[in-house]
């Protein structure tokens, strides 16, 4: 089971619309609707609005039933690094971990001026 299909299965329980839950979290309700149907992935905070808004503790999002085992996420093959990747990964991780706190910092400035600039 997926987190949309589960926080569908709540609300529809709740007799709450997408619109109830709009108003009660202020996300728009395609928001919720690409949710439900697992087009997005929502983040902690978000859950943790939704969980709200359905008067729900949040591990009932992940949880069914007393004896019930945790929902399975869907994986997507396509978001998993390559081998090659994983190495570069691994290489820029001990790099920078041998580097200076000061050039660790001005590293970090650098990265963060790049992102901004695209």
């Amino acid at each position: 089971m997926l987190i949309g299909e589960r926080l569908k299965g709540i609300r529809e329980s709740k007799d709450l619309s997408q619109g109830d839950v709009e108003a009660r979290t202020g996300l728009l309700r395609c928001y919720i609707s690409r949710v439900e149907n697992g087009h997005t992935v929502p983040a902690i905070e978000t859950l943790e609005k939704l969980a709200r808004a359905m008067e729900v503790p949040m591990y009932q999002i992940f949880y069914d039933g007393k004896n019930a085992k945790p929902l399975k996420v869907a994986t997507n093959d396509s978001h998993r690094p390559s081998t090659k990747q994983t190495r570069l990964a691994e290489r820029v991780n001990d790099l920078v971990g041998r580097m200076r706190p000061r050039d660790r910092e001005l590293l970090l400035i650098m990265a963060r001026k790049l992102a901004q600039a695209r």
